[in-house]
C-alpha cells in the first residue's frame, strides 16, 4: 500500500497571526480554514507547487503545548523547504522580513541557508543540485 506524509502539525500562538506570516512572508497558499469549535479551527497552509507537504497550524490547548511553540524539535532545523531558485526566494524572504540565521552556503546537496519562522522554528531553504 503506498503511503505519504501529507501534513505536519505546527503549534502556533494564534491562527490569524500564523496565516498572515505563512502566506504573506513565505508566500504559502491557505488551503483550508474551517471552524471546528468556538476555539479550534482546521487551518492548513502549503508552499506553492505540486506535491508539497502541508502544514496544519494548531493553537495550543494547554501549557505543555504552549511551551513547545518554536521548539518542536528542541532547537534543531524542523522543516526543509526546497526551491527551484534559491537566490530569488532568499531575496524575497529578506525583503519580507524573514530572519535568516546565516549567510547562504554551498553544501554537497545544494545551496542552503537556515531561517526562523515567526515562532522561532528553524527551517532550511534549499536549492538541491
Amino acid at each position: 500500500m503506498p503511503q505519504s506524509i501529507v501534513a505536519v502539525s505546527v503549534v502556533v500562538r494564534d491562527y490569524d497571526e500564523a496565516i498572515r506570516y505563512y502566506t504573506d512572508s513565505l508566500g504559502f497558499d491557505l488551503i483550508e480554514d474551517l471552524p471546528q469549535s468556538p476555539t479550534k479551527r482546521w487551518v492548513v497552509v502549503a508552499p506553492r507547487g505540486p506535491g508539497s507537504c502541508r502544514l496544519l497550524l494548531a493553537q495550543p490547548k494547554n501549557d505543555a503545548e504552549r511551551a513547545a511553540i518554536g521548539r518542536q524539535t528542541g532547537g534543531r532545523v524542523f522543516l526543509f523547504l526546497h526551491t527551484d531558485d534559491f537566490d530569488r526566494d532568499h531575496a524575497a524572504y529578506l525583503f519580507r522580513g524573514v530572519k535568516f540565521l546565516e549567510t547562504p552556503r554551498l553544501e554537497a546537496y545544494g545551496k542552503v541557508a537556515v531561517f526562523e519562522d515567526l515562532y522561532g522554528n528553524k527551517w532550511d531553504l534549499i536549492q538541491p543540485h
